[in-house]
């Protein structure tokens, strides 16, 4: 199991192995180089870790605890997590400001401890086989247990093609679950008992009108974001950057700069596709803090040269080929002999940067009067980077947007024209899936699980939490986000996602986030004297990559043909055969252009090309793995 997630802990490997439990890690070696080996055992032998991530205060604990009269034999963070535990149980994990999933074997009590961090930075999945817990930070792991079977999860299936992502603790795969973000877990003989030890909060609505100093909060905000940046700068190895162009990169890049010792190596992705290149951003920014900066470029072909590896580090169908490019970007840092990078992830979620928060704005705007002419105009000032919206009606925009189709009491409301226009990529099912999904509604399932006090919430904060908990960590943290970079042994870290940063701005006012269609206000306020105007003050650009148009043309990849061809589909039985015969010749002929084929399009690839790596007998997942 630990040879097949090598690729995540390239440095060096340890296994620990009891009558009642075992331990196995693959190591990427970042802090304590010389003595940070894992599976770590605690002074008295009576616990055992395996560990994935960072615990960036880790040096302010250790002082704590050394303060005690702990005493320590190495310098890594991860026998700090040993002595929390030894003095606090599982309530250790409330000290720790990181990234982190990991597990504790605990002899004394024979049970396994299980922690993942606050925000889903970190995976952990587990399965039960023949009465046997297994854990491990990739589900590939699970191919080496005997009598293991993969096989897809249409339920997840359906979540993926409507929410962009499995709600969890469900994953693509049957009887594989993945422990939320917050919780903790204890594994025992009396079973599996889970706990939120965290949960995102907001201020009812009232309260969050209250007013408050704007030069205060963004003095404020500087502070903990300039803090949350330097403790993620410790490592014994060299730090990087990725720097997309955009605000949010540019902001982390700038200040990690004069903490980098020796100038800080910054890395981008750049496209042929003018619609979606922003190199000329990226170097005004890397030539403003003077950094070391890298770019791969990602042309016709490439994505599709590179998917089935992409897809198999996913290990889930996905909608959007927004992935593969950052596979190759990751793969870039590799070679350069960097390990550790830092990103811009997060801030469009705490700080209210996305388009849906926009766009539910002005959609409330219209449905407070529903025949208003010139309100539906505001959505072209939504999307500058869309030419072809801007020649569109207002009745046109009114109906593409959904205004007036949803009530505004509806708690997923902000996401329901893109749960829409998602799940219409659903009529490419299959009849036999369809048959056995007509009773179940994806949107709803997630409606259900909407903390109580969510109702009492104000409305941007409602698409927030929907945002910051489902999307986040389902799929901008996993599938763009952690698969793509521990592919190449590459490990991401986020300022923006410290719990600190995250607490702070979820109790700032929502006019103080997004003012007017102004989006991440008071982040700009906080950050402008970092940034040139350019970047500083430009309108935020969702990243994006070439999706249906990345496999069709002179370079389409003879796998294509395969995974596509009618024998494939109907052998996988999720679609329907004769519908992408015509999806597929469409592509071909370049006339997808629209969001729902793309995203069928993408879909249905991605399922296939995970039918063929994991599904069917465990011979099959092995070899893939």
């Amino acid at each position: 199991m630990t040879g097949s997630i090598a690729h995540r802990g390239p440095d060096e490997q340890g296994v620990f192995v009891c009558p009642s439990a075992g331990l196995g890690h693959a190591r990427l070696s970042v802090v304590g180089l010389g003595d940070g080996q894992q599976p770590m055992a605690s002074a008295s032998g009576d616990l055992h870790i395996a560990f994935n991530g960072e615990i960036f205060n880790y040096v302010e604990l250790r002082d704590e605890l050394k303060a005690r009269g702990r005493r320590f034999r190495t310098g890594s963070d991860t026998e700090v997590i040993l002595h929390l535990y030894e003095e606090m149980g599982p309530d250790c994990v409330d000290l720790m400001n990181g990234d982190f999933a990991f597990a504790v074997w605990d002899a004394p009590r024979q049970r396994m401890f299980f922690a993942r961090d606050r925000m889903g930075v970190r995976p952990l999945f587990y399965t039960e086989v023949g009465g046997t817990l297994y854990f491990a930070s990739e589900v590939k792991a699970f191919a080496r247990v005997p009598d293991f079977t993969a096989e897809l999860d249409e339920i997840a299936l359906d979540q993926i093609f409507t929410l962009w992502a499995p709600i969890a603790p469900r994953t693509a795969f049957k009887n594989v679950y993945e422990l939320e973000p917050g919780h903790i877990m204890i594994a025992d003989k009396g079973g599996l008992v889970t706990r939120p030890y965290w949960q995102l909060d907001f201020p009812d609505a009232e309260a969050s009108r209250a007013p408050r100093d704007e030069r205060q909060a963004a003095e404020e905000l500087r502070e903990l974001l300039t803090d949350a940046t330097r403790i993620r700068m410790r490592a014994d190895v060299t730090v990087g950057s990725y720097l997309s162009g955009g605000l949010d990169s540019s902001i982390v890049s700038a200040l990690a700069a004069p903490m980098a010792t020796g100038g800080l190596r910054t890395f981008s992705v750049t496209f042929d596709s003018a619609e979606h290149d922003e190199s000329e951003f990226q170097e005004e920014m890397a030539l403003a803090i003077g950094s070391h900066h890298s770019a791969v470029n990602v042309g016709p072909g490439d994505i599709a040269s590179i998917f089935p590896e992409v897809i198999n580090a996913t290990e889930r169908p996905v909608i959007r080929t927004a992935p593969a490019p950052l596979y190759q970007l990751s793969g870039l840092v590799r070679a350069k002999g960097i390990k550790v990078v830092l990103t811009g992830e997060g801030a469009d979620e705490v700080f209210a940067g996305y388009d849906i928060f926009k766009e539910t704005l002005v959609r409330r705007f219209c449905d407070r009067q529903p025949g208003s002419a010139s309100r539906p105009h505001l959505f072209r000032k939504l999307y500058p980077y869309l030419p072809g919206l801007q020649k569109q009606s207002a009745s046109y925009l009114a109906a593409f947007f959904g205004a007036g189709k949803d009530s505004l009491d509806d708690p997923l409301y902000s996401h329901r024209p893109r749960m829409r226009n998602t799940a219409a990529a659903k009529l490419f099912f299959s009849g036999d899936l369809r048959a056995k999904l007509a009773s179940y509604d994806a949107a709803a399932e997630l409606a259900s699980q909407l903390p109580e006090r969510f109702a009492r919430w104000h409305p941007l904060h409602q698409a927030q939490y929907l945002e910051s908990r489902y999307l986040l960590p389902g799929y901008i943290l996993s599938s763009q986000g952690d698969r793509m970079s521990m592919a190449h042994g590459i490990e991401g870290r986020f300022p923006f996602l410290d719990h600190r940063l995250v607490e702070f701005a979820s109790w700032l006012p929502p006019g103080m986030k997004l003012k007017g269609l102004v989006e991440k206000h008071i982040l700009r306020e906080a950050t402008k004297d970092l940034l040139p105007p350019s970047i500083g003050q430009r309108t935020k650009q969702p990243y994006r990559a070439p999706d249906s148009q990345s496999f069709v043309g002179a370079g389409e990849q003879p796998w294509l043909r395969d995974a596509m061809s009618s024998e494939a589909i109907a052998d996988s039985g999720f679609f329907d055969v004769s519908t992408v015969r015509k999806l597929t010749e469409k592509c071909r002929q370049q006339a997808v252009t629209g969001f729902r084929d793309n995203a069928a399009f993408v879909g249905i690839l991605s399922t296939q090309l995970w039918h063929r790596s994991f599904a069917g007998s465990r011979s099959d997942v092995t070899e893939a793995a």
